[in-house]
C-alpha cells in the first residue's frame, strides 16, 4: 500500500509542513484583492516566516512539486465551494495505479488506492495516518477511510477521487481563503518516541494524539501565551502568529458585542 520512491521522495519535503488557518488569517490583514497566494509567493511565505497554509495552499504546493518531477497527479476534493470544503491530492504511479496524497488531513504517508493492484488489502494498516490504524476500501471513483484510533472510535471519511479542473479548483481555493473560521486551527505532526504523534490547536485548546491516546494539553491563558507555543511547535514567525490570533480574537469580541 506504499508509494513507489519517485512519490515518496517528493512528499517527504513536506514533512515538517503543518494545515493551519493562522495565515490566511494574518494574510486577511494585508488588504490584497486576491486571496489564493501563488507558489512562489507561499515559499517565499515559509522562508521568510516559516509558514505554510491551509488544506488548498498545501495541495497546490505539492501538485506543482510532482508537476516538476514529471510524476501526473491532480487535486480532488469534497464539498468544493462551502465552507467545510477539503482539498487533497492523487499522484499516479508509472503503472496508473493512484495514491492519495492528503497534506491538509497531515497524513504520515501517501496511501494505495486501487483494487486492481496486487499490493492492494483491505487489512487495517498502521504507519500511515498519526494516532490511527486506517482501512482503505475504494468504490468506483470513490473512496472510504476507516480510521481505528487507540480508545476504540472508529470514524470514517469519503474522498471524490475524479479530478477537478485545475481552474475550477483554483476558484474554490479562493473561496476558502476568504473564508475564514471564527475558530484558529493548526495540525502538525510530530516526532514522539518511536512514532510521529499529531498535535492540533483549535479553538484555543490544545491536544496531542499518539498511539497512547488523545491527551487535551493544559489550557493557556493567553494570546501572547498560545503564539509562543505554537511558534515552538511549528517554527512560525512569533509576530505572524500573535497578528493572526489578534484577527480571531477580534471575531469573538464582534461575537459578544451581538
Amino acid at each position: 500500500m506504499n508509494a513507489p520512491q519517485q512519490i515518496l521522495s517528493v512528499w517527504r519535503k513536506f514533512d515538517r509542513f503543518p494545515m493551519e488557518t493562522l495565515t490566511k488569517a494574518w494574510y486577511s490583514t494585508l488588504g490584497t484583492e486576491k486571496k489564493q497566494r501563488d507558489i512562489a509567493l507561499m515559499k517565499e511565505h515559509r522562508q521568510q516566516y516559516g509558514i505554510t497554509g491551509n488544506c488548498f495552499d498545501l495541495a497546490i504546493w505539492l501538485l506543482d512539486q510532482f508537476h516538476k518531477e514529471g510524476i501526473t497527479a491532480y487535486p480532488i476534493g469534497s464539498k468544493m465551494k462551502t465552507k467545510r470544503a477539503h482539498a487533497a491530492v492523487v499522484a499516479e504511479d508509472e503503472n496508473g495505479y493512484r495514491y492519495l496524497c492528503d497534506l491538509g488531513d497531515q497524513w504520515l504517508n501517501p496511501i494505495l488506492l486501487d483494487l486492481n493492484s496486487e499490493d492492494y488489502t483491505n487489512e487495517l494498516l498502521t504507519g500511515f495516518f498519526p494516532a490511527a490504524s486506517v482501512q482503505v476500501l475504494p468504490r468506483n471513483d470513490e473512496v472510504e477511510i476507516f480510521y481505528y484510533r487507540p480508545n476504540g472510535k472508529v470514524s470514517k471519511q469519503s474522498y471524490q477521487l475524479e479530478a477537478i479542473e485545475m481552474n475550477e479548483f483554483l476558484i474554490a481555493a479562493e473561496l476558502s481563503q476568504r473564508n475564514i473560521s471564527h475558530k484558529p486551527l493548526l495540525e502538525c505532526r510530530v516526532p514522539y518516541k518511536e512514532e510521529v504523534a499529531h498535535w492540533e490547536f483549535y479553538d484555543w485548546k490544545s491536544y496531542f494524539s499518539s498511539n497512547e491516546g488523545l491527551k487535551e494539553e493544559e489550557a493557556l491563558q493567553s494570546n501572547s501565551e498560545w503564539a509562543k507555543k505554537i511558534a515552538d511547535m511549528t517554527g512560525y514567525n512569533l509576530e505572524l502568529v500573535e497578528i493572526s490570533l489578534a484577527v480571531f480574537s477580534s471575531f469573538l469580541k464582534k461575537n459578544r458585542l451581538e
